[in-house]
């Protein structure tokens, strides 16, 4: 079966499809991801991952999937060198203490959930790609024992993050969607209430 990045072609074009009319129905794409997922049982992370890596496909038939669909990926706000290093500091501060990562990063943040989905992605991408950079900081922060791992520990670690940024973006979809429908209900009351005034004043200009 031809595949495209890990996905079936059919399955590719049904998910971008459902993107795209989703973001024409003016949903938000953390609450498709999580639409999505369910439907499918998928993890909304792994949607999300999927699909910003077929956006970012050079492979022509992902390119044709696209064509007319108006999707593009929204623009992520990078890092500065400063602010990495304060971030890392202040989780490893954390760590030091003993507390988990997941901890140690909703401690940093105050329990902004916004806030913890940006750590622990960036935290997550120097796990994997720059290791060092954490054990080095570690050790200048004068905690570096701690943190010299097996191998195996260091994959054990990143699929945990995954699977907590996983669920940190179900979670906001969920926040979003209930939101949404809080909005909703009130739109409708209100114009409900409207209208019963509308027929009142209409009533009362009669009898006038």
């Amino acid at each position: 079966m031809d595949k495209i990045n890990g996905y079936s072609i059919g399955e590719a074009k049904e998910l971008i499809e459902y993107i795209a009319e989703g973001k024409k129905a003016g949903k938000t794409l953390s609450g498709l991801f999580a639409e999505y997922g369910r439907e499918k049982g998928r993890a909304g992370g792994s949607v999300r991952n999927y699909y910003y890596q077929f956006l970012k496909s050079e492979d022509l038939r992902a390119k044709e999937i696209l064509r007319g669909k108006r999707l593009r990926a929204e623009k992520i706000r990078e890092f500065t060198e400063e602010e990495r290093s304060e971030m890392l500091r202040k989780i490893l501060a954390q760590r030091g203490k003993g507390y988990s990562v997941r901890r140690s990063i909703a401690n940093v943040c105050g329990g902004d959930e916004k806030l913890m989905l940006r750590y622990q992605n960036k935290y997550r991408n120097l796990l994997k790609k720059q290791p060092e950079l954490i054990e080095k900081t570690a050790k200048e922060m004068g905690i570096g024992q701690a943190f010299v791992r097996r191998r195996e520990s260091d994959v054990f670690l990143q699929k945990r993050l995954e699977r907590e940024i996983n669920d940190l973006y179900d979670r906001l979809a969920l926040a979003l969607r209930e939101e949404n429908d809080r909005l909703k209900k009130a739109v409708e009351k209100l114009t409900e209430e409207n209208e019963i005034l509308r027929r009142a004043g209409s009533t009362g200009g009669k009898g006038a």
